[in-house]
């Protein structure tokens, strides 16, 4: 390409991220080189400032310029046959617009520094009927199991990033805690920031107005007891923010256990039996299908946590899952 192009958002690409989107036109523009050309102005989206993860609404029209220097990616590997044999068992659901996932607890959502193994590159061993890469339409942390829903199509993609962004969906998730929340049930509001420190970023909370505040809120519901020293609890976030559920459990004096970052009980002891890893699982996710009807699916515990279900005495079975909301009752 010579010169600058101004090229329109097509409605297929509605709520694309930027960087999706010039990856999807000019995969020969490398990740740097666009953050780059963004930095310096030089793309513009409806001729203001935009970022890598700014939303496209289709009929923008993006500024693009001239591409022919920019460095060109290194050539694509090929698909890879044992990546795609290690995801197919985890499929929850699959229809033509959707995967439905059960993230395995320790495997990362996106990559980042020092993460080669996660599940947006390994979905390049799952390209659709066009060879397009399936897509993350929401996030799980690393150490967090559970229902993870991805997109086949540029079209379900914009479908189901409005249905996250609108709050549609609905997120059920299991923990089990140290101590037993006071009271049984309950709604958790507060504004969290981002802090650094020597283990690398975390959230906090803050008061709202300080740099960075942001709003989040979630509903708690105790499902079971164990003694006074374990609670099985049942999360519905409403908001979508960095280690929500782990900073409020955690900030109601009863943390996830297994928690690397937010646990913070001093001279805690576990229980004999008791798995290892964060005990924090994407139990159950229910969202409107472009056809208008309404998925709702459910994941099986992780290993760890299977492990100390069974060594508290909790049974997963006792529950339908369909009926448990602590927002409900």
């Amino acid at each position: 390409m010579s010169g600058v192009r101004q090229q329109t958002v097509a409605r297929d690409e509605d709520g694309m991220r930027l960087d999706r989107w010039f990856a999807t036109h000019f995969p020969q523009v490398s990740f740097g080189h666009l953050q780059k050309m963004i930095r310096t102005g030089q793309v513009r989206v409806d001729k203001g400032r935009a970022k890598t993860s700014t939303r496209l609404e289709a009929g923008q029209v993006v500024r693009v310029p001239p591409v022919n220097d920019a460095p060109e990616k290194p050539a694509a590997a090929p698909v890879s046959n044992k990546d795609a044999d290690f995801l197919r068992p985890l499929i929850l659901y699959e229809d033509d617009d959707l995967y439905v996932f059960n993230k395995p607890h320790g495997l990362a959502s996106q990559g980042g520094t020092g993460t080669k193994r996660h599940m947006d590159g390994l979905l390049k061993s799952l390209p659709n009927k066009k060879g397009e890469t399936p897509r993350l339409v929401h996030r799980l942390d690393r150490d967090t199991s559970g229902c993870l829903v991805v997109a086949k199509t540029k079209a379900a993609a914009s479908h189901f990033g409005t249905v996250f962004r609108s709050r549609s969906a609905r997120k059920i998730y299991w923990a089990i805690v140290a101590g037993n929340p006071q009271p049984k049930q309950g709604r958790i509001s507060c504004f969290l920031a981002k802090q650094a420190t020597t283990d690398g970023e975390q959230m906090v909370v803050v008061e709202n107005g300080d740099p960075g505040a942001v709003h989040s809120m979630s509903y708690y519901s105790v499902t079971d007891l164990a003694s006074r020293r374990f609670a099985w609890v049942t999360l519905k976030p409403v908001t979508g923010r960095t280690h929500q559920l782990r900073v409020h459990m955690a900030q109601l004096g009863t943390p996830i256990i297994g928690d690397p970052r937010y646990f913070n009980i001093e001279n805690w002891e576990g229980a004999p039996g008791l798995g290892e890893g964060l005990h924090l699982h994407a139990r159950r996710i229910a969202l409107p299908l472009r056809s208008g009807k309404r998925l709702d699916i459910s994941a099986p515990l992780p290993p760890h946590m299977q492990q100390s279900f069974d060594a508290l005495g909790f049974d997963a079975e006792r529950y339908d899952v369909q009926d448990e909301d602590p927002e409900g009752a």
